[in-house]
C-alpha cells in the first residue's frame, strides 16, 4: 500500500496520521474505514482490507492511530488512562477523517474495527449516528474479562528483547510507544472496570459482530452483549467463526470476508463489481 501522512491536532499537540487507500478508485463509493487492533497499523493488516474491498467494491481507508505504525508516536512520558480508546473514538479519529474531507453526515461511513478497533468503532457509532452508517466490529471488547488480562499479562512479560518487539519494529517506528501505550493501559488497576455496554446501547446503525470461537483474548460473551443490547435482529448479526483465535482475518480470512461482504450488500453499500459472495 502506498501510504500518505495528514495533519491534525491531539491533546493540544500537532500529530502526524499516516493512511493508505485500497479498493475501488471510484470517489463515489462507499468509504469503509479499518480500525486496526491494540498493536496495529497499516502494514500490520498486510493485504486483507485490499481483499475485502475487491469483494464488495468498496473504497477502503486505512490508517495507523496516534502511537502507531508511522504516525507520530506516543512519548514514553505520556501514560494512556483507562479512557484512552474513548480518547480515540470522539477526538482523535474524526479530527483525522474531517481532515482528509471525510467527516460529512450526507455521506456517512462504514467502520471496519479488530479488538480495540472494534471497540473504537462501537464508540463512534454511539456518538456520532449521523456520520456512521454501520459497524462491522470484529472481535471487540465492550468489558475486561480475566481471560484477556491474562493474555495481555503474558505477552508483557515476554515482550523486551523478545521475537515480539523484533516484529513490531518492522511494523512501527516507535514499537515501544505501540506496545507499552496499550499494554500499559490494558493492566492497570483502574482498567478491570472499563465498560462501554452503556455506549454500546444506543447504537442506531446496524452492527455486524465477528468472533473467533478459540479467541484467546476474550469469551463469545463479547459479541453475545453487544445482542442483548441491541436486539432488533434487523441491527446486530453475530458470526462465530469455528478454529479460529482473536485474529479473524488472519485465521479466517476467507469466511469473514464472505460474511462481511454479504452483510454490507444486505445492507446497502453499493458494490462496484460483480463479484458478490452469498450469504
Amino acid at each position: 500500500m502506498a501510504t500518505q501522512f495528514a495533519h491534525t491536532t491531539f491533546q493540544d499537540r500537532p500529530v502526524t496520521t499516516e493512511y493508505a487507500w485500497v479498493g475501488s478508485a471510484d470517489a463515489d463509493a462507499p468509504v469503509l474505514v479499518f480500525l486496526h487492533e491494540g498493536l496495529g497499523s497499516v502494514s500490520l493488516w498486510r493485504d486483507y482490507p485490499a481483499q475485502l474491498c475487491a469483494a464488495t467494491g468498496l473504497r477502503g481507508l486505512v490508517f495507523s492511530r496516534y502511537g502507531y505504525g508511522q504516525s507520530t508516536p506516543r512519548p514514553a512520558s505520556e501514560a494512556w488512562q483507562p479512557d484512552f480508546m474513548h480518547r480515540q473514538a470522539y477526538d482523535a479519529v474524526p479530527a483525522f477523517l474531517q481532515t482528509l474531507g471525510l467527516w460529512d453526515s450526507a455521506r456517512p461511513l462504514w467502520l471496519f474495527g479488530h479488538s480495540d478497533g472494534g471497540s473504537i468503532a462501537l464508540l463512534m457509532a454511539s456518538r456520532f449516528p449521523q456520520y456512521i452508517a454501520g459497524v462491522v466490529a470484529v472481535a471487540p471488547h465492550l468489558f475486561v474479562e480475566e481471560v484477556s488480562l491474562a493474555s495481555i499479562a503474558a505477552i508483557c512479560g515476554s515482550y523486551t528483547g523478545g521475537e515480539l518487539s523484533q516484529r513490531l519494529a518492522r511494523h512501527h517506528a516507535d514499537p515501544d510507544s505501540a506496545f507499552w501505550g496499550w499494554g500499559n493501559a490494558w493492566l492497570r488497576p483502574e482498567f478491570r472496570t472499563w465498560n462501554i455496554e452503556a455506549e454500546v446501547a444506543h447504537i442506531q446503525c446496524p452492527v455486524l459482530a465477528v468472533q473467533g470461537v478459540d479467541d484467546e483474548y476474550g469469551t463469545l460473551a463479547q459479541i453475545d452483549h453487544i445482542a442483548q443490547h441491541l436486539p432488533d435482529t434487523t441491527q446486530t448479526t453475530l458470526v462465530k467463526l469455528p478454529a479460529c483465535g482473536h485474529s479473524p482475518h488472519r485465521d479466517q480470512p476467507a469466511g469473514l470476508t464472505q460474511h462481511t461482504a454479504a452483510w454490507l450488500l444486505a445492507q446497502g453499500a453499493r458494490p462496484a463489481v460483480s463479484r458478490v459472495f452469498s450469504s
